[in-house]
C-alpha cells in the first residue's frame, strides 16, 4: 500500500520518482556498493575514470568532486609543486625518522641509478598518484562521505569524512610499502585532504601529490635517501 501510494504520488509530480541515477547518487544499496567498489576497481587510474563516468551518469557537477578551475593556473602550479617538494623533504628528514622508519625505501630502492625504471615510475606517479588517487580518495570519497555524514554530523561531517578517507588511503599502501608506507600516506592524506577542503579544488592537491612523488623518486634515483633522512637526526 505504501509503495503503491508513493508511486502514484510520483506519477502526479508530488514526489520525484526514484530512478537508477538517483539510486547511484544516494546511499541505498546501489549507492553504497558503487562508493565501495570504485576504489577497488583495480588501479587508481581506472578508479578515477569510473569516478568521471559516475559523475556523468548521475549528473553530478564536476565542482562537487573538486574539478574546479583555479583562479590562476600559474599560482596553482607554483604553490602545488613547491609545497609537494618541500613536504617530501620534511617527511623524509623529520616526520618519518620520528616514526622510526628505515631511511631507505626498500620497496622502490631498485630505482636507484636505474634511469629507465625511474622515468617510467615518474610518469606512473603523475598519472596514478596525482590524478588517480586524488580523484578517488579526495574528490570522490570525500564528497560521498561528507554527504553521508552531513545530515547527522553537521559541522564535523567534512573532518569526519577526511579522517575516514585518510585511513582508507593509508591502508591501501600497506601491501607494497608496509607500515612505513601506511604512516606516510596517513600524514600526506590528511594534508592533501585538508588543502582540498580549504580550497574546494583538487588541482593543488593533484600537483602537490605528483611533485611529492617525483621528489621521492629523485631522492631514490640519486641515492640521497640516507643523507636526506639524516639532515636533522643522526
Amino acid at each position: 500500500m505504501i509503495t503503491g501510494d508513493l508511486q502514484s504520488r510520483a506519477s502526479t509530480g508530488e514526489v520525484p520518482p526514484v530512478t537508477g541515477v538517483a539510486r547511484l547518487r544516494g546511499f541505498g544499496p546501489a549507492g553504497i556498493l558503487t562508493t565501495l567498489a570504485i576504489p577497488f576497481a583495480g588501479t587508481a587510474v581506472i578508479g578515477a575514470i569510473l569516478v568521471l563516468v559516475w559523475a556523468r551518469v548521475t549528473r553530478t557537477p564536476l565542482r562537487e568532486i573538486g574539478l574546479v578551475r583555479p583562479r590562476s593556473w600559474t599560482r596553482a602550479v607554483a604553490v602545488g609543486c613547491l609545497f609537494g617538494v618541500a613536504f617530501k623533504v620534511v617527511m623524509k628528514a623529520l616526520v618519518m625518522p620520528l616514526f622510526g622508519a628505515d631511511p631507505v625505501n626498500r620497496a622502490y630502492h631498485h630505482l636507484a641509478g636505474n634511469a629507465p625504471a625511474a622515468a617510467f615510475m615518474a610518469v606512473f606517479v603523475i598519472v596514478s598518484g596525482g590524478f588517480g588517487e586524488e580523484t578517488v580518495y579526495r574528490g570522490f570519497l570525500l564528497e560521498r562521505f561528507s554527504k553521508l555524514f552531513g545530515a547527522r554530523a553537521g559541522a564535523v561531517a567534512k573532518p569526519l569524512a577526511l579522517l575516514l578517507t585518510t585511513v582508507w588511503f593509508a591502508a591501501v599502501h600497506y601491501p607494497d610499502q608496509g607500515l612505513a608506507g601506511v604512516e606516510q600516506a596517513a600524514v600526506t592524506g590528511l594534508a592533501f585532504g585538508a588543502i582540498f577542503l580549504m580550497t574546494g579544488s583538487l588541482f593543488i592537491p593533484m600537483l602537490a601529490h605528483a611533485a611529492f612523488d617525483l621528489a621521492a623518486i629523485a631522492v631514490i634515483y640519486w641515492d640521497l635517501e640516507v643523507r636526506v633522512a639524516h639532515l636533522l637526526f643522526r
